[in-house]
Parts: structure tokens; C-alpha cells; sequence
């Protein structure tokens, strides 16, 4: 493998003056630049990007935390923040929270002591003293998904009250009433911006939010899955429900399955995001859906940003997304749900 040190000998310079070169220096006149980078082309040499970062006190890595791997939401925004951070010479670090602060702090001290040059985060820290602890670290960071109240950062998500409301509304238009709220962690500030929006959406079309109805799925499949169970085996089921994310509503949807229940038929489903599975299920998914590569595209910008020596002095920024609804089979109204319970054996 070539080294600067044959670049250097071919040049017939000497490796600092190699070095100044290739670090982009203006001492190195511009014959000499050209004469040692046709030499660093003859022998093939190309520079390490991470071991240029660590001499300077970083590195090329950006560090990238998120909740849940597993979820599509997640998986696709990862694929193209790599796809755009390539391209600026950084690698790109993932690690899962699994939606525990505890861990997701473990990861930012690790990060922080790989001196990576920027962090992307959609974090699950509420606690004064982890937000203390955010504020502490001196790396630039974006924010994505969630925000983290007392932490001023740049933010990159979507207009989550209008997300849920927009599906809440929906149902209400159809004639649902008793509408229940497959919601996500409790706290969280996505979730409850998710919350809030179901509620303000009930209240202005004056109806009440039945409280037993409102269920924590912690954005899980497996719990969201759960807490559709305890809700559908009620005498006094709701007609409709409306999930906080897409894997919480595939747990929905099994447990109606598992309990015999036909989707829109006798309840119906709505879901907060997309994901793959979403066209080959059945009925296809009533949803409303982020634009992840956006959100994607606009954190890796403003992290970019960040990394510049102007970087710091840039005041916290927001992009806020609109959500787009899409409709889909997995609604009727609630007149066919009770027709088709009294035609039932």
C-alpha cells in the first residue's frame, strides 16, 4: 500500500510539504500541488479521512442514535443519511436506544469519546439531569423525531398534532364516537404531541375522550399488540382506533385477527406512518406518512452545517414537516360495523 512517504520521494519533495499539500494549504505553491498530486495518482495513495480528522481533534465518524432499528421509519432514515454522509467522507455509527434513556446516555458518553464529529439523535431523555448531561456535550448535534424539552437544538420532524388529528378527524367524519388512542411512550415528547391532537380533535367536534380508552403501545409491536387485546375484548369495544405508529397498528391488527374480529368491518384502523409491509397487508392501511427522506435529508444538512468552524454561531433551527394523508380500506363507518354484527351467526 502506498504511503506518503513514496508520494514525497516521487514529488522529490518532502512529506511535510506533502502533508501541507494534501491538507490544503496555501504556502505549497501551485506547481508543487500539481507535481504531488500526479505523484499521489502514479502510486495510488489516497488519504485516510479518519486519521486526518483524529490529528485535528475529531474524527470523520457521525454518530447516529435511534430508537428502534427495527422499525421502518427508523431503517429508512438511516439508509439515507448514510447515503448523503458518504458523500461528505464521513462514516456513519449507528447504535439502538431501544427507547431507554439509560442506554441512549451510555451511547452519547461512547460517541463523545470517539471524539465523533456530529451526532443525529431521536432521543428518548427526559430527566433534568440527562438533559444536563446533553447540554454538556460539546458536539454538534441534530435532533429528529422527538424533542427534548430544555435542550436547544436544531429539531427536524413532523407536525405531529396534525398527524394524529388528521386520522382522528377522518373517523369522525365516518361516524365513529368511541374512538380509541393506541398511543406511544408516555412522556415522550412526540407521543404526546400525538395525544394532544387526538384530544383537541375530539374536543372540537364535541365529544368526550373515554380515558380507559386511551392505551399506551410504547410504539412496540409486541405491547402495542397487547394493549389492542385489552381494549377489543371489552364488551364496550371502540369502533375505531387510532395508532400512534405503523408497527403499533400491525399489533392491532393481529390481535383483531386473533380475536375474530374483520377490520373495517366491525372496527376500524388507522396508523401514523408507512412502511413496507403496508402494500401487501389487508385491508391496506388508512394512514398518515412522514417524508422520511426529508426529514432525513434536512438533518444531514443542518449536522453539516454544525461541523463548520461558523457552526456554533448559528441560532437553534426547525424544519417542520407536513404530514399527507392516505386513504386507504381500513375504515368503514360505523352503521356497516353494527350492520354486520347483527348479521353475524
Amino acid at each position: 500500500m502506498a504511503t506518503i512517504k513514496d508520494v514525497a520521494k516521487l514529488a522529490k519533495v518532502s512529506i511535510s510539504t506533502v502533508s501541507l499539500a494534501l491538507n490544503g494549504s496555501e504556502r505549497v505553491s501551485a506547481d508543487t500541488l500539481k507535481r504531488i498530486q500526479d505523484a499521489a495518482n502514479s502510486v495510488g495513495y489516497s488519504p485516510n479521512p479518519l486519521a486526518q480528522g483524529l490529528k485535528a481533534g475529531r474524527s470523520r465518524m457521525i454518530g447516529m442514535v435511534l430508537a428502534d432499528l427495527a422499525n421502518p421509519f427508523y431503517s429508512q432514515m438511516l439508509k439515507q443519511v448514510e447515503n448523503l454522509l458518504i458523500d461528505h467522507q464521513y462514516l456513519v455509527v449507528v447504535a439502538s436506544s431501544r427507547g431507554n434513556a439509560k442506554r441512549e446516555r451510555a451511547i452519547l458518553e461512547t460517541l463523545a469519546s470517539q471524539r465523533v464529529s456530529g451526532i443525529i439523535l431521536s432521543s428518548h431523555i427526559t430527566s433534568p439531569e440527562d438533559v444536563a448531561y446533553l447540554k454538556s456535550l460539546k458536539i454538534p448535534m441534530v435532533l429528529v423525531d422527538h424533542k427534548v424539552d430544555g435542550f436547544a437544538a436544531d429539531f427536524v420532524g413532523c407536525d405531529n398534532r396534525m398527524a394524529s388529528a388528521m386520522l382522528t378527524e377522518r373517523l369522525i367524519r365516518e361516524g365513529h364516537t368511541r374512538i380509541a388512542h393506541l398511543a406511544g411512550v408516555e412522556g415522550l415528547w412526540t407521543a404526546e404531541e400525538r395525544n394532544q391532537g387526538f384530544r383537541a380533535t375530539m374536543a372540537a367536534f364535541g365529544l368526550e375522550v373515554d380515558e380507559s380508552l386511551i392505551l399506551h403501545g410504547d410504539y412496540d409491536g409486541d405491547i402495542g399488540y397487547k394493549q389492542a387485546m385489552r381494549m377489543l375484548v371489552r364488551p364496550d369495544k371502540p369502533t375505531a382506533v387510532v395508532a400512534a405508529n405503523n408497527v403499533m397498528a400491525l399489533g392491532a391488527l393481529q390481535a383483531m385477527r386473533d380475536l375474530g374480529i374483520k377490520c373495517p368491518e366491525e372496527v376500524s384502523l388507522t396508523a401514523i406512518d408507512d412502511a413496507p409491509w403496508s402494500k401487501v397487508i389487508e385491508p391496506k392501511m388508512t394512514m398518515v406518512v412522514q417524508d422520511v427522506n426529508e426529514i432525513a435529508e434536512m438533518a444531514t444538512r443542518f449536522l453539516i452545517d454544525r461541523t463548520t468552524p461558523a457552526g456554533a454561531d448559528i441560532p437553534p433551527r426547525e424544519h417542520i414537516l407536513v404530514p399527507q394523508f392516505v386513504l386507504g380500506q381500513s375504515i368503514a363507518s360505523p352503521v356497516k360495523a353494527a350492520s354486520f354484527q347483527d348479521s353475524a351467526p
